[in-house]
């Protein structure tokens, strides 16, 4: 066996320091340099053989050093830490770094024939960067984690943490996948990957008694076939594998214990050459010079190893000639040498350079007031007690109690204090602090996407008033579908469309799911809120339900679009207007509301359709026979046209007006059979359309499905030296038969749709723009508001309309016809509420079983005023179960919050009278979504309850009870109950907290943060046992009522605030529960009239702290009321509500609401 190298000398790269590993090595192939990775995180050069360090530079991070390439001008490294790739000059200058998303693997030498590179990331995916500015030019995913990337020829080659050899072509298209061919090369990964020609040498992991170990075995392939070659045998186990330069069949293999292998593969029985490097610890790193003349290899003490095959007489250059010079580090000045005695001047001294203020010229206002630093841990006395001392080092022996507590610090979980009310700072900040990707920093923070953060208390405690300072509401995002939000606040502020919808929920409309009846409650709530944050899930529920009805799956939001989201709202933007148009339709009863349209009642289109309909005519020519036909078409919708570039001027094309003109007036060319001539010819088709035809509202969908391309970059500002691309307002005239008439038309911009997409992101979050309409304006600086979801901010005109990057991608327009606004008639809408509903028994259950009715109807007489107080309470079951992950810390995160639905719904009278108590609403609530859970323990619902074909109970569908309880807010109704704003913001209504006195927050004392329970105030106030078994929504609304009579008692009395110390007290002592009782006595209904409302609770009940006085009321009325058959509630129970409940000098105003002292 004849021996090739011999050792020389090593370089010693650290001698005054620690020693660290050489992590990576690389010969320069133009230079007599020698570049090495350490394990802290830097590249260092070594010039020649004799070592002489040179330049250095960090690679980013504070990890080893993972991989060096070098050419002729450039060195690139990546770092352990996975923060890029970068590229820096041999003098140790960085031209670019590539920083990724995530973590970076590795990357590849220079592809042949392009100026890419390839670099590989965890998530896992294939990048392709600029090798000159180290910018993005495509990504795709693959597979699997690629570990190890080399090029050949054309062909990229990858070796992946599955054990697959694949090749890519990076020639494909900007949507192709980069895979071609793979073979599996090895069982549980690829450890080094090497190209030659056409052969690709692997070496990998096989797994032994289930674990991994590295196999004995060359894999070689041939790139020409991508088949298996006969591999070469290395029994001590490959660490390192190189192709050795000018003999292109042979590699060097070493392993990590210094073996090292020269074999060339096409004669693997020869053996080759073995040497055994005499290294102290173990192979760290292999590297080959571009001649093949020198081996480098370094090891775990800061050495590296040196073989040559040059002759022992003269010295040859690490690259085999004479090539450029080589780059020293800059060296310092010398400092000047200054005798120093004592008297000595300070200003003999120089000073450098500067032209800022010097850190010793700050005003000490700058300080800090108090300079304090927390003292050294204690050592415990156990270490103390045996602590011994040599000279000036003590030491002790570590207890079994304090093992695996050495340095450790503990801390608690991370709170974002200014997102949760439970945890909002007492001094209210300016704006609130959203996390976002680096990508999103050019974003301006109206329109960055914030997203639902879930405390322990749930989504309640979410502090979206942190969010939106204004009194315009935004809508919740983390609900499904809640991508429509934007939508549905862009015709909110178009009043036409929101008159419509307000006055279809007035309409006895028997569709169960009606998009016309969701937006209108929509609207109605958004109306009332005034600020207050609202969510659109039952409007977001009828997405889903009419979507798949339709077979429109592709308007269902699984968590990502198929494209993007702009692509998504315009294609569910023309779903819901045909929807609108076909739901609000009532033919031949539709009223006129465009008093343009002189036609017959039966000839009257939908309201809709009179508002956004684009009635054209379209006239078709023949160039054989020059005959002419006409088409007739309606569309609620426009999409826009954008001018090919190169085409037309760009006066004539950039305009958006113009944009505008031509896609309403559209013109084609096609060829077909003329009907008249029977000719194959060419048909030229134009629309017809007059000004007094054009529609009162311009719906326009963009037809921008991607950030980025030619229609986009025209709505960019840096293309406009004047004002926005898009026209606050437009003027366009009519058409006819292809000639311009002369009556001008003007449009005024209400909303604008826009996705947000950062950069290096498919897709985004979209963002309703509104104009706000003059009567809705009150002390705006402008009248442009951002809805953000729940996010809100008034903008300028510029910021509201302008482009000024490619993040903004606009969607959606709506413009309103000036000249149309006081001419719209509604005075045919339905404007009066429709009373009967709560006059009627409505139920789908033909099983019901009437004997168990709860509830009486309300008589005509009966019907609410304002003011008129009603105790309610509502039982839920679970749509969707709870999404969480629990982290290494132990501390949970909730990633989607559980959804409820209503289930029974239960109101009851609250006013003085024999029916005091009796329940009038009594429903239960049918779903056609699947249930996940029922809740029966804390619900009372069962398994058919809420099934048609098996309820014996009262059913109706959600929007039935919606209306209901809808209609009592419209009424005046004041609600009694417990824990009411959570029920209604799943019932999804919003009620004035005016006209809602809740048991949850009258019986609570702010400083204390303890809510109480129904049930133990029920116990220790009422006496009364309740949810022993089931919770019934008619017992607990009947105990909320009573609770709420006896606050008024109290607070007439003056002595409430002793009573709610008492409760605490007792509360504290009994651990906020009621005891167990033997015999847990059962509430009696308060409208029976054969037993007293209150007489079987028992009147000694030791903790109980209701007043006597009113017990004994309540019985005296009760037999009072025997003989007249009415009872008459005592003077100081009676309700202190009248036409104004709230009124000036109330009792309840003055106190209910007060901090408690």
């Amino acid at each position: 066996m004849s021996s090739t190298y011999r050792p020389i000398a090593p370089i010693a790269t650290q001698s005054d320091i620690y020693a660290q590993p050489i992590t990576s090595l690389a010969f320069d192939p133009v230079s007599d340099v020698l570049w090495t990775g350490n394990n802290a995180g830097s590249v260092v050069a070594f010039y020649g053989t004799q070592g002489a360090r040179g330049v250095s530079f960090p690679v980013g991070g504070d990890l080893a050093v993972k991989k060096i390439l070098v050419g002729d001008q450039y060195v690139r490294a990546l770092g352990s830490a996975g923060s890029g790739v970068g590229s820096w000059s041999k003098g140790g200058l960085n031209k670019w770094f590539y920083r990724s998303l995530h973590a970076v693997t590795t990357f590849s030498n220079a592809i042949s024939a392009s100026p890419n590179l390839a670099v590989s990331t965890n998530v896992p995916e294939l990048a392709l960067v600029n090798s000159s500015t180290g910018s993005l030019v495509r990504q795709s995913p693959v597979p699997s984690l690629i570990t190890h990337l080399a090029s050949s020829h054309t062909l990229l080659l990858s070796g992946s943490a599955d054990g697959y050899l694949r090749t890519h072509d990076v020639r494909v298209g900007k949507k192709g996948d980069f895979s071609e061919a793979s073979v599996k090369a090895h069982l549980k990964g690829v450890q080094g990957l090497e190209v030659s020609g056409n052969l690709v040498f692997t070496i990998g992991w096989g797994e032994r008694q289930s674990r991994p170990f590295p196999e004995p075995l060359v894999k070689v392939y041939d790139l020409r076939s991508f088949k298996a070659l006969p591999p070469v045998s290395f029994s001590a186990g490959p660490g390192f594998i190189n192709a050795l330069p000018r003999r292109s069949s042979s590699v060097v293999v070493t392993s990590n214990r210094g073996l090292v292998n020269i074999v060339d593969t096409s004669n693997p029985g020869d053996g080759g050459e073995f040497y055994q490097l005499d290294v102290p610890s173990y192979v760290s790193s292999v590297a080959v010079s571009a001649t093949g003349v020198y081996l480098a290899f370094g090891d775990g003490e800061g050495n590296v190893q040196l073989m040559t095959a040059a002759d022992e007489e003269g010295s040859l250059p690490f690259n085999g000639f004479e090539g450029q010079p080589v780059e020293w580090p800059d060296v310092s000045e010398p400092l000047p040498d200054i005798t120093w005695t004592d008297s000595t001047p300070l200003n003999s001294i120089g000073m450098p350079y500067y032209d800022t203020l010097l850190l010793s010229s700050w005003t000490p206002k700058f300080l800090p007031a108090n300079l304090s630093y927390p003292p050294p841990a204690k050592i415990p006395s156990q270490i103390e007690n045996t602590m011994k001392v040599n000279e000036f080092v003590a030491y002790a022996t570590m207890p079994k109690e304090l093992q695996g507590r050495r340095n450790v610090v503990h801390t608690g979980p991370k709170k974002d204090m200014a997102r949760f009310r439970s945890g909002r700072p007492r001094i209210e900040q300016s704006e609130p602090e959203t996390h976002t990707l680096e990508s999103a920093e050019d974003i301006p923070r109206a329109f960055r996407e914030v997203v639902i953060q879930y405390s322990k208390f749930g989504v309640e405690d979410f502090d979206f008033a942190f969010y939106n300072k204004t009194e315009y509401s935004g809508l919740e995002s983390h609900i499904v579908n809640s991508y429509t939000n934007c939508l549905i606040q862009s015709l909110h502020y178009c009043l036409p469309i929101r008159r419509l919808a307000e006055s279809h929920i007035l309409t006895n409309c028997n569709r169960e799911h009606c998009f016309l009846c969701e937006l209108g409650f929509a609207m109605r709530m958004l109306k009332d809120a005034r600020g207050v944050n609202c969510q659109a899930s039952n409007f977001c529920k009828t997405v889903g339900a009419l979507a798949q009805a339709h077979n429109q799956i592709a308007h269902i939001d699984f968590g990502k679009p198929i494209h993007s989201y702009s692509d998504t709202i315009q294609g569910f933007h023309r779903f819901l207007l045909d929807q609108l148009s076909s739901e609000g339709n009532n033919f031949p009863r539709n009223p006129l509301i465009v008093p343009s349209q002189n036609a017959a009642p039966s000839m009257i289109a939908a309201p809709v359709t009179q508002l956004l309909g684009l009635d054209a005519k379209t006239n078709i020519y023949c160039s054989s026979c020059k005959g002419r036909r006409q088409k007739e078409n309606m569309t609620h919708v426009v999409d826009l046209i954008f001018p090919k570039s190169g085409l037309v001027s760009p006066a004539s094309s950039s305009d958006f007006t113009n944009i505008v003109r031509e896609s309403l007036f559209r013109g084609s060319a096609y060829k077909a059979t003329c009907p008249l001539c029977k000719q194959f010819s060419t048909n030229e088709s134009r629309k017809s359309i007059p000004s007094k035809d054009l529609p009162a509202i311009l719906a326009l969908n963009t037809s921008i499905y991607e950030s980025g391309i030619a229609s986009h970059r025209l709505w960019l500002d840096g293309r406009h030296r004047q004002g926005t691309f898009v026209q606050p307002f437009i003027e366009i005239r009519g058409q006819v038969d292809g000639v311009d008439e002369a009556d001008v038309v003007q449009y005024e911009l209400r909303s604008m749709v826009v996705e947000v997409v950062p950069e290096g992101k498919k897709y985004g979050h979209l963002v309703s723009i509104v104009k706000v309409p003059e009567s809705e304006r009150h002390s705006l600086r402008s009248p442009w508001m951002v809805f953000n979801d729940f996010v809100v901010t008034n903008a300028s005109e510029h910021d509201a309309l302008g482009f000024p990057g490619t993040w903004k991608v606009p969607a959606l327009l709506y413009y309103e016809r000036i000249d149309m606004r006081d001419r719209l008639n509604y005075k045919d809408l339905t404007q009066e509420l429709d009373l009967s509903i709560l006059c009627r028994d409505i139920n789908i259950s033909p099983v019901r079983d009437n004997a168990s009715i709860k509830h009486e109807l309300l008589g005509v007489d009966e019907l609410p005023r304002p003011g008129t107080m009603v105790a309610i309470d509502a039982e839920f079951v679970s749509m969707q179960q709870e999404e969480s992950e629990y982290r290494s810390d132990g501390t949970k995160k909730v990633l989607r919050p559980a959804r409820l639905g209503l289930a029974r719904v239960s109101v009851l009278r609250a006013a003085d009278g024999v029916k005091l108590g009796v329940p009038f609403i009594d429903d239960h609530i049918h779903t056609s979504e699947a249930i996940v859970d029922y809740l029966t323990e804390y619900s009372g619902i069962k398994y058919g309850d809420l099934d048609p074909h098996l309820s014996r109970h009262t059913l109706v569908p959600l929007k039935v009870a919606y209306k209901k309880l809808r209609l009592l807010v419209d009424l005046g109704c004041v609600f009694i109950g417990h824990g009411l704003k959570k029920d209604f913001r799943i019932i999804n209504l919003f009620v004035p907290p005016d006209r809602v006195l809740d048991t949850v927050d009258i019986y609570f004392i702010e400083p204390r943060q303890r809510r109480l329970s129904l049930r133990f105030l029920s116990w220790i106030v009422l006496k009364q046992n309740i949810q022993a078994g089931e919770h019934d929504s008619i017992e607990d609304a009947r105990c909320a009522l009573l609770l709420f009579r006896a606050f008024q008692e109290y607070e007439e009395k003056g002595v409430w605030d002793e009573k709610l110390e008492e409760l605490y007290r007792e509360g504290k002592q009994h651990n906020w529960k009621p005891p167990q009782l033997p015999t847990p006595p059962t509430p009696a209904p308060l409208q029976s009239a054969a037993v007293p409302p209150m007489a079987q609770i028992a009147m000694h009940h030791p903790y109980g702290i209701l007043p006597n006085n009113v017990l004994q009321a309540f019985n005296a009325d009760f037999r009072a009321a025997q003989h007249s058959q009415t009872i008459q509630m005592p003077r100081h129970t009676q309700p202190s509500f009248g036409v104004n409940p709230m009124g000036t000098g109330s009792p309840l105003q003055q106190n209910w609401r007060r901090t408690h002292r």
